[in-house]
């Protein structure tokens, strides 16, 4: 039984290195560190996939190409029952997180994440993990400073990150990596010990 690790994002070249595409930014960097295959599209799943192993666990990442408010379609035919569930990791952006941060949770809601919803209630269930990755704007005293009104929220997720933004997002998909690779070989409560 493998683990499903999930990028949540939006299909399509015009979507690419956006700040909502953090959960498939993060799954490809993952995915190219650990040597899996190039991804293949998959028809049926309606998804991008890629299977490998780390250690002796073996791995399924998949990213739909559903768009992100109908991600749980794609998910439903991965996850058939309790049990795979509890072996899913979702990533996905986080606008109430910093940039630069992210937090492993377990059985929780949505928060608002239209994608997560999808999910959730595609699988009738919220027992799977999320790796929540932050993209909320920070000033210079550290503190967040989120974009105010639902359309300013719209064009700040959907926008692409600025360069200086892409990096930092460069060295913490390093983290995010490790803390998969920890979640597959060493169970979730393992990394989230290490990684909160």
């Amino acid at each position: 039984m493998s683990h499903i690790l999930v990028g949540l994002g939006n299909p399509g070249l015009e979507y690419e290195n956006t700040r909502h595409n953090t959960g498939r930014i993060m799954l490809e960097c993952f995915r190219k560190k650990n040597d899996f295959p190039d991804w293949k599209s998959d028809k049926k799943l309606k998804a991008l996939i890629s299977e490998g192993k780390i250690g002796k666990q073996k791995a399924f990442l998949a990213e739909p190409e559903n768009f992100m408010n109908n991600s749980g379609k794609s998910i439903a035919s991965l996850v058939k029952n309790k049990k795979d569930a509890a072996r899913a990791v979702v990533i996905y952006d986080d606008l109430d997180l910093p940039i630069g941060t992210f937090k492993i949770s377990f059985n929780r809601g949505s928060g608002g994440h239209k994608g997560l919803e999808s999910i959730i209630k595609s699988l009738k269930t919220r027992e799977f993990v999320r790796m929540r990755v932050g993209i909320a704007p920070i000033t210079l005293s550290g503190k967040i400073k989120k974009p105010q009104g639902d359309k300013a929220v719209h064009d700040y997720i959907i926008g692409k990150f600025k360069e200086k933004e892409f990096e930092v997002m460069k060295k913490v998909s390093k983290k995010v990596s490790e803390a998969l690779v920890m979640i597959v070989s060493e169970g979730r409560e393992k990394a989230m010990g290490e990684f909160n």
